[in-house]
Formats: structure tokens, sequence, C-alpha cells
């Protein structure tokens, strides 16, 4: 299902068009300008005040209201949007883009931006669907730093006939930018996401939820005596509302089955309580402890104190 993709040399593009300036692409904006991975970074946004601030932070070479004019001669399109704006961007550039483009995407539902972006997109360009696994819950163009993706893994789900120098080409850019690169299947992409990412976050919105609607216990309670494992649902239940509102609606079909298998086990962890089940509750904390070790051991956090968080990095999404 899943390829590890061989290695290339950094490359340069004669001209990089980054859609969207938030976190991911203002991060992407500075690692490409560390790099020198464009001779031209052309950077979009809908919002004027965005955009005024992109240009304070000095993040590209030009800087446009338009994403069609923004792409017009790129080589490299990255639309780093929330997923349910896809179609729209789509529309926006299918006129616009050179032949040969590489059009590539941020997103982390895959089968969704494919339906919205692929059917106005024109058959000269190469479009390549990616999601690089990396994020705070910090969002705007102040937030992104050129270090965000290094050490993450980035996905690509190619469609079938897809260009394989154009493939290879976006391969050696996200490692340039740091990352390690997988090819995915979209649809296993997307189930795979829903329980590794998204759950995490609905589950985090959750509890947090809960705790804020408690009677018997004050907000302020909550915050004051906040021990470290509430403290971690609240990073993630502080990430952007626009983009995980999206993520539920376009990843809806893989999201509902990963609830319904975890409302299953969660319905047994109850039973164990209410019997007092401990050995059952002991195999389960201990079989789920080794699934901590394996992650350390897959280099995707490190064995330090604070839940293996290193002081002012964030971990990844």
């Amino acid at each position: 299902m899943r390829k590890r993709l061989d290695s290339m040399q950094t490359i340069i593009f004669d001209k990089i068009a980054l859609i969207g300036i938030g976190l991911i692409g203002s991060s992407l904006a500075r690692v490409i300008r560390r790099e020198g991975l464009a001779r031209h970074l052309a950077i979009a946004t809908r919002s004027s005040e965005t955009l005024e601030q992109a240009h304070h932070l000095d993040l590209g070479d030009s800087y446009t209201t338009s994403n069609a004019e923004a792409v017009r001669d790129a080589d490299l399109v990255i639309a780093s949007v929330p997923v349910g704006t896809s179609e729209s961007v789509a529309r926006d550039i299918a006129g616009d883009l050179k032949e040969g483009a590489i059009v590539t995407d941020v997103g982390s539902t895959k089968g969704s931006v494919i339906e919205q972006m692929r059917p106005h997109l024109p058959s000269h360009v190469h479009f390549i669907p990616g999601h690089p696994i990396a994020g705070t819950e910090r969002s705007g163009p102040d937030a992104g730093f050129a270090e965000l993706f290094e050490g993450r893994w980035c996905i690509l789900t190619p469609l079938e006939g897809t260009d394989a120098d154009a493939m290879a080409r976006l391969a050696a850019f996200w490692r340039a930018c740091g990352s390690d690169v997988d090819s995915m299947d979209p649809v296993h992409h997307d189930m795979v996401l829903a329980m590794v990412s998204h759950l995490p976050h609905l589950i985090a919105y959750n509890i947090v939820g809960t705790a804020d609607d408690l009677e018997t216990v004050t907000k302020s309670e909550v915050i004051k005596y906040s021990a470290s494992g509430f403290r971690d649902f609240t990073r993630l239940a502080a990430s952007d509302p626009t983009m995980w509102r999206d993520v539920c609606l376009h990843n809806k079909d893989a999201i509902l089955e990963m609830l319904a298998r975890f409302s299953e086990d969660l319905a047994s962890l109850q039973r164990a309580i209410r019997w007092g089940d401990g050995d059952k509750l002991f195999d389960l904390f201990n079989r789920t402890r080794a699934i901590r070790r394996s992650i350390i051991e897959a280099g995707q956090d490190v064995d330090v104190p604070d839940f293996g968080r290193q002081a002012g990095k964030a971990p990844a999404e």
C-alpha cells in the first residue's frame, strides 16, 4: 500500500506560487527562501490584511490577492488552504497554469481534495495531492518557521498515470524542506489520518468541551489544576477551527468509522471499570504503553519528560 520514494538531489524551481500563507504556507515560504528552492516566490491570499503581514515579514518576492495572478508562469503551485476551499482555488487558477506545472496541496484529507480540484485542472499540468504531517496549534503568517518539516513525513497521493518525473521533482522539493517522503493511495491515506490525527483532535475537542460544560467543577478550577493529560488535550483543542471543521466534513466516512471503533472500545473500558476488572485494565494500559515506545523508536518523538516534548518545539499533527 505504501512505498518509500527514491532520494534525489535538491532542486530549484524558477517560480513557486504559494496560495494561502497560514502556518504551513508561511513555513514553506521560510524554508524555500532559506534553501534557495525558487528564483521567484509568489504569495497569494484572499485577505489584504494577511497579505500585508506576509509582505512585512518578507516571506516572498511578489504578493497578490489574486490566485490566478500568482500562478502565472509558476513551475510549482502549492495550495495551502482549508480543504473546503480547494475547489474554489482550482477554479481560480485553472486558466492561468503554465504547461507542465506541478499543482499540489497540503490538506490532511485527500479524497475530497481530489474530487474538488481534479475536474477543474487542465490536462497539461501535473496534479499531485500531498500532505505534510506537521503542524502546531498556532496559525497565521507569523506562526510559521522553516524547521517545521524537518524529520516529518510528507505523504504524496499520486493519481493513476501521474508523470514519474513530476513525482520525483515534487518529492525532491519536500526532501529539500527536511521531510521524509512516502507515497500512498488517497483512500488509504484518509483512513490512516482519521486514526492518527483526526480522531485524537476530535477527542481532544470533546474532552475540553466536557470540562467547560461541567457544573460541579468551575472553569477556573479546570485551568488552575490542569494536570499534564488535560493540558495536552487543550493544545490539540486549540487548533484552527476552520481547518478542523473542514476536515470533519471532508473525511466524514473514515472519521465516522474510527469514531464507531473508538466508541466500542470505550464501552468495553467502561465495563472493565464498572466490574472492577483489574486484569483487563492492566492489559490495556500495558499494551498501549508499548505503542508509545514504538513511536519513540520510530523517531517521531523523544523519550524525555513533559510527554516527550522539548521546550519550545511543538509536536507534529
